[in-house]
């Protein structure tokens, strides 16, 4: 393909074209997952908290008929400027057909964006920031992704590295089959650890869940301050994303740890809802909800998409106690696997308490940086 045109899509029939393009591309794959519409028009929403301190505009790739052939957002995250002074754009969403020029328009089209705002590097995908789903999958191809993880095709890849993008970090997943967990020795570790330095683990209280959620924002952006690439979450943006969640977190997969009365730790596991989004076809409405409730009766695995431990009680047995708690409970849930992710390759001290219980790492997510101009 050689006569590709990208355009900003600022119409509404244009912005639907972007959000529906996956819904075609990937229809019938066996392992992608349609997310639901509504959640990814709630991320490029300019009222979506997060645009308070972020710019983006999304671009579509037509061929000579007229038809949608791939994507993009490029993303300004001041939020992400202001803290770490690095000239780094972003670019998100990206889906494309398997066409190196196809490729090669979306990615000029979010560099040239970019490059008029001042950045020298463009990085991604993160959509639409590292809060967010990030990476290109690199392996695990064969395996279908859990509730709010990526999965992308396996040629995305090689259309970014023959753009000229190289690796700027990777993320792992790992998973965790019930078959497969080592808890004895942790066990043992974690509770005279627990009885060491009086730590005492809860599950989320429903009855004080705007109480629970305000423990989080401090821990939180306490917790991955020192990560690559960390941007602290605002207090709008963790309400709209507790929001978002209270529907269908289960009280016992979201625990926190207290030493002394005082938070210093929590870990937030999600059901897989997957298993039933991959039934559902993007849409709640007119049958999607029945489906839902359907096949969220018996969701057998989980996510721990969020652990995060105050840096001053790392090793004090915290996180190892909140992730036996989410096993734990899991498991008296009939819950048969679970996965921990995204975790950054050079967080070594997460890895290791993981590889610990018996995680296995299964995937690999990709961000790239080019370089603009020059």
């Amino acid at each position: 393909m050689t006569n590709v045109t990208v355009k900003a899509a600022e119409s509404a029939s244009d912005r639907k074209e972007f959000i529906e393009l996956p819904y075609r591309l990937h229809k019938g794959h066996p392992y992608w997952v349609p997310p639901l519409r509504s959640d990814v028009a709630h991320l490029l929403d300019p009222a979506n908290p997060f645009f308070a301190h972020a710019e983006a505009q999304q671009f579509i790739a037509r061929d000579a008929s007229g038809k949608v052939v791939g994507r993009i957002v490029a993303v300004k995250n001041d939020a992400h400027t202001d803290r770490h002074h690095d000239g780094v754009g972003f670019f998100g969403f990206y889906e494309s057909e398997n066409d190196p020029s196809v490729a090669k328009a979306l990615f000029d089209a979010a560099r040239d964006w970019l490059e008029q705002r001042g950045f020298t590097t463009m990085r991604g995908p993160m959509s639409p920031s590292i809060n967010d789903e990030i990476g290109f999958l690199i392996d695990g191809f064969d395996q279908t992704p859990v509730v709010m993880m990526p999965y992308t095709p396996q040629y995305y890849p090689g259309l970014a590295e023959s753009y000229g993008f190289t690796k700027a970090k990777d993320v792992y997943a790992y998973r965790h089959d019930k078959t497969a967990l080592q808890l004895d020795r942790v066990k043992r570790l974690a509770d005279v650890l627990a009885k060491r330095n009086n730590i005492v683990v809860r599950p989320l209280n429903m009855k004080n869940f705007q109480g629970d959620v305000d423990k989080v924002k401090d821990l939180y952006n306490a917790a991955w301050e020192a990560n690559w690439g960390a941007v602290q979450i605002t207090e709008e943006e963790l309400a709209d994303v507790a929001k978002q969640l209270k529907p269908v977190v289960l009280p016992d997969l979201v625990q926190f740890a207290e030493m002394d009365g005082q938070t210093v730790g929590f870990s937030l596991a999600l059901p897989d809802l997957n298993v039933a989004l991959k039934h559902m076809g993007g849409r709640l409405f007119p049958f999607g909800f029945l489906k839902l409730l359907w096949y969220q009766r018996n969701i057998p695995g989980l996510r721990v998409w969020a652990l995060g431990v105050h840096p001053e009680h790392r090793r004090s047995g915290v996180a190892e106690l909140l992730y036996l708690a989410i096993v734990k409970n899991g498991l008296a849930r009939g819950m048969v696997y679970g996965e921990s992710g995204w975790i950054l390759e050079d967080n070594y001290l997460m890895r290791q308490a993981i590889e610990k219980m018996g995680g296995q790492r299964y995937k690999t997510y990709r961000v790239y940086d080019k370089p603009i101009g020059g």
